[in-house]
């Protein structure tokens, strides 16, 4: 395997007891304008504070949403992925930007909304927001990024760290492969889609793979997931994922880790898998889900942001 080095980074530069102040100067949807999902990305102002220029590309930004919880207590900071390059937006160190998805969540009946996140939804540009971060520490871009092919797996607003990852790498002039592999329910939800198609036409090293769950069925019933593109898109993401000099990134909903790692070993792709137990001396086709949930672990090639 190629190897690679992680830049050093700074971390908590303003922290929940001390954070900073941001202005919003973008809240705007970033899906169809048909989607059910109101999916936006929002830009921060971060101008005279120590953030300027201090975030590198797959860290993230906290924020700390005013009021109280139903103890009393203030509401708890909540991390967004960056989505913006280590530049900034627009290539402006002062401008970090984000996506995020209005939170609706439904216990016995009863429909709550997301306290942080449709707080940021409903900002307006102009509007002031307390930041803390930056956070993480190996979510990250090799210092030496363009020696790397890369295979990014997304599922909903997880795709907010690689379209800063994606924008970056093509700034450098990377020449070798870059894969996304991006799942969502419906058409409606692909966030991004007039770059990420741009980006498709105007590069031959860039692969962009929908995977559509909740519309087209695949030939034997089951639904377009994305561990299924690595069965489905194999004449693509084979060589790719094969060769030496790959890593791969995952972020989105919890859960989705455990069907990529069991396709990547049905494929041979041992080397992005730590396996414990008898796993490694049994066919993977063998592996039941509950063994591969508690007994795969990602390898030093693989980066995985879940939640």
């Amino acid at each position: 395997m190629a190897e690679f080095e992680l830049p050093t980074v700074d971390l908590n530069v303003y922290s929940p007891k001390n954070p900073a102040e941001a202005t919003i100067v973008e809240n705007y949807v970033c899906t169809a304008e048909s989607s059910p999902n109101i999916i936006r990305h929002i830009t921060f102002d971060v101008s005279g504070t120590d953030l300027d220029g201090k975030f590198k590309v797959g860290q993230s930004i906290g924020v700390l949403p005013p009021g109280e919880d139903h103890r009393g207590k203030p509401h708890k900071l909540r991390l967004y992925s960056v989505s913006s390059p280590s530049k900034g937006e627009n290539g402006k160190s002062n401008l970090v930007s984000t996506t995020v998805k209005r939170a609706m969540d439904e216990v016995d009946g009863t429909f709550y909304m997301g306290v942080c996140s449709n707080y940021l939804c409903n900002l307006k540009p102009g509007d002031k927001v307390k930041v803390t971060g930056p956070s993480g520490r190996r979510y990250l871009l090799p210092t030496n990024a363009k020696d790397f092919n890369y295979v990014f797996f997304a599922t909903g607003t997880g795709i907010a760290p690689f379209r800063g990852m994606i924008m970056e790498l093509f700034e450098q002039g990377i020449t070798n492969q870059v894969a996304l592999i991006f799942g969502c329910p419906y058409r409606t939800d692909v966030i991004y889609p007039n770059y990420l198609h741009e980006m498709e036409a105007k590069h031959d090293n860039f692969h962009y793979i929908k995977m559509i769950s909740r519309e087209d069925r695949r030939q034997d019933g089951s639904k377009y997931y994305v561990q299924t593109a690595i069965d489905d898109h194999a004449d693509t993401l084979s060589p790719i994922l094969g060769a030496e000099n790959t890593l791969i990134y995952l972020c989105g909903m919890k859960g989705m880790e455990t069907g990529i790692y069991q396709n990547l070993a049905k494929h041979g792709f041992f080397s992005y898998l730590t396996l414990k137990g008898d796993l490694a001396d049994r066919d993977p086709s063998t592996w039941t889900w509950e063994e591969a949930k508690k007994m795969i672990k990602p390898s030093v090639r693989t980066f995985e942001e879940v939640y």
